[in-house]
Protein backbone atom coordinates (compact mmCIF):
# COMPACT_ATOMS: atom_id res chain seq x y z
CA UNK A 1 0.00 0.00 0.00
CA UNK A 2 1.07 3.55 -1.08
CA UNK A 3 0.75 6.38 1.25
CA UNK A 4 0.77 9.67 2.28
CA UNK A 5 0.80 12.21 4.85
CA UNK A 6 0.11 16.12 4.27
CA UNK A 7 1.35 18.58 6.73
CA UNK A 8 0.56 22.39 6.35
CA UNK A 9 2.56 24.73 7.06
CA UNK A 10 5.39 27.13 5.70
CA UNK A 11 6.76 24.09 3.43
CA UNK A 12 7.25 24.18 -0.69
CA UNK A 13 5.42 20.71 -1.68
CA UNK A 14 7.93 20.68 -4.39
CA UNK A 15 10.94 20.27 -1.98
CA UNK A 16 9.73 19.52 1.67
CA UNK A 17 8.86 16.11 1.27
CA UNK A 18 10.32 12.80 2.56
CA UNK A 19 10.39 9.19 1.34
CA UNK A 20 10.34 5.96 3.89
CA UNK A 21 9.76 2.50 3.53
CA UNK A 22 11.33 2.21 -0.45
CA UNK A 23 8.86 5.22 -1.50
CA UNK A 24 5.74 3.32 -0.30
CA UNK A 25 5.26 6.36 2.77
CA UNK A 26 5.65 9.63 1.82
CA UNK A 27 5.47 13.04 4.05
CA UNK A 28 4.66 15.85 2.12
CA UNK A 29 4.45 20.40 3.39
CA UNK A 30 1.97 22.26 1.76
CA UNK A 31 1.04 26.07 2.54
CA UNK A 32 -2.17 26.33 1.35
CA UNK A 33 -5.32 24.43 0.21
CA UNK A 34 -4.40 24.63 -3.11
CA UNK A 35 -1.17 23.67 -2.99
CA UNK A 36 -2.98 20.39 -1.04
CA UNK A 37 -5.63 19.57 -3.44
CA UNK A 38 -2.81 19.78 -6.08
CA UNK A 39 -0.81 17.76 -4.35
CA UNK A 40 -3.41 15.26 -3.84
CA UNK A 41 -4.15 14.95 -7.37
CA UNK A 42 -0.55 14.19 -7.76
CA UNK A 43 -0.42 11.68 -5.28
CA UNK A 44 -3.66 9.80 -6.99
CA UNK A 45 -1.80 10.13 -10.03
CA UNK A 46 1.10 8.25 -8.68
CA UNK A 47 -1.02 5.60 -7.86
CA UNK A 48 -1.15 6.05 -3.50
CA UNK A 49 -3.83 4.15 -1.56
CA UNK A 50 -4.19 6.48 0.81
CA UNK A 51 -4.34 10.10 1.95
CA UNK A 52 -4.18 11.49 6.25
CA UNK A 53 -3.61 14.78 7.19
CA UNK A 54 -2.81 16.78 9.26
CA UNK A 55 -5.22 18.43 11.95
CA UNK A 56 -4.49 22.38 10.42
CA UNK A 57 -6.92 21.22 7.25
CA UNK A 58 -9.69 20.48 9.67
CA UNK A 59 -12.98 18.62 8.20
CA UNK A 60 -12.78 21.58 5.63
CA UNK A 61 -9.65 21.40 4.32
CA UNK A 62 -10.61 17.07 4.76
CA UNK A 63 -13.62 17.50 2.33
CA UNK A 64 -11.75 19.70 -0.15
CA UNK A 65 -8.51 17.71 -0.76
CA UNK A 66 -11.73 14.41 -1.12
CA UNK A 67 -13.16 16.30 -3.84
CA UNK A 68 -10.06 17.38 -5.39
CA UNK A 69 -8.99 13.39 -5.44
CA UNK A 70 -12.70 12.58 -6.99
CA UNK A 71 -13.31 10.38 -3.88
CA UNK A 72 -10.92 7.67 -5.49
CA UNK A 73 -8.52 7.26 -2.40
CA UNK A 74 -9.84 7.34 1.66
CA UNK A 75 -8.51 10.24 2.86
CA UNK A 76 -7.98 10.96 6.79
CA UNK A 77 -7.04 13.88 8.94
CA UNK A 78 -5.90 13.76 12.71
CA UNK A 79 -8.04 14.83 15.25
CA UNK A 80 -7.16 15.44 19.18
CA UNK A 81 -9.14 15.05 22.18
CA UNK A 82 -11.45 18.38 23.19
CA UNK A 83 -9.19 18.44 26.29
CA UNK A 84 -6.67 18.86 24.46
CA UNK A 85 -7.80 22.07 22.68
CA UNK A 86 -5.82 24.40 25.00
CA UNK A 87 -2.62 23.22 24.87
CA UNK A 88 -3.29 23.25 20.91
CA UNK A 89 -4.39 27.05 21.05
CA UNK A 90 -1.44 27.82 22.98
CA UNK A 91 1.19 26.17 20.38
CA UNK A 92 -0.69 27.40 16.90
CA UNK A 93 -2.50 30.27 18.60
CA UNK A 94 -6.01 29.27 17.43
Amino acid sequence: MKFAFMIMGQFDPDTDRALMHGGMVQMIGVSNMDEACRTARQLCDQGVDCIELCGAFEEEGARRVIEATGNKVPVGYVVHLPSQDPLFQALFGK
